[in-house]
């Protein structure tokens, strides 16, 4: 009874493995990468997708680039994918009821060492597995990676950011600015990561950002 009851739970996750596996490689072929497969209820699968930096998918017909100009998803991407994978899937045999195909939006999560290197100068939030210094929840400016060794693995290098102050109530005036603190740098290990996230500027002390200021490598 107990073996059945352990074996139904590991034979899930080795489809969602394969499942993931199979999106990747094909959203790969097609110039995109996977940023996040999810199972929802009522049988919705939901595929979050990015243009690939290293290959990107070439332009729907009639939209040109401005010169630096950075590629996003757009619609004509999703709609792309979207008939891809439907049709992959009925081949497959790939159990689901409906297919959401969409974009990461401002707070795309980051995964693996790849996204911490390509969004070096961008504002996160990161939650360790354990606390570090009697913190798990991070936010700050990514400063990208630490090279490893052969007997320590790379680091994430993060400048931590305080919040934005919260608004006075309505009438009252803002009192005196406090001195700006000391911005602390820390490192942790990707294998600490639980889970991590870009979060927009607007979230954090717009004087301390530009002091956190990093160059970016994107």
């Amino acid at each position: 009874m107990h073996e059945a009851s352990t074996a139904a739970p590991a034979a899930q996750a080795a489809r969602g493995a394969a499942l993931r596996e199979l999106v990747e490689r094909t959203l790969a072929g097609m110039g995109y990468e996977l940023v996040e497969l999810e199972r929802a209820a009522n049988g919705l699968l939901r595929v979050t997708l990015d243009i690939d930096p290293r290959q990107p998918a070439p332009l729907p017909e009639g939209v040109v680039m401005g010169e630096g100009e950075e590629r996003h998803v757009g619609i004509e991407d999703c709609e792309r994918v979207s008939r891809h994978l439907s049709h992959l899937f009925a081949v497959e045999e790939v159990d689901y009821e409906r297919l959401e195909v969409s974009s990461p939006g401002l707070d795309r999560p980051l995964r693996g060492a790849r996204d911490f290197e390509r969004f070096a100068g961008e504002m996160a939030k990161v939650q360790l597995n354990s606390a570090l210094d009697g913190r798990r929840r991070l936010r700050g400016r990514i400063d990208g990676l630490v090279a490893g060794t052969p007997e320590q693995e790379a680091r994430v290098r993060m400048t931590l950011v305080p919040e934005a102050p919260p608004a006075p109530p309505r009438g009252v005036r803002r009192g005196r600015a406090k001195p700006p603190a000391q911005l602390e740098t820390i490192e942790f290990a990707l294998a600490e990561v639980e889970k991590a996230r870009l979060a927009p500027e607007w979230e954090f002390d717009r004087n301390a950002i530009g002091r956190a200021a990093a160059p970016r490598t994107r």
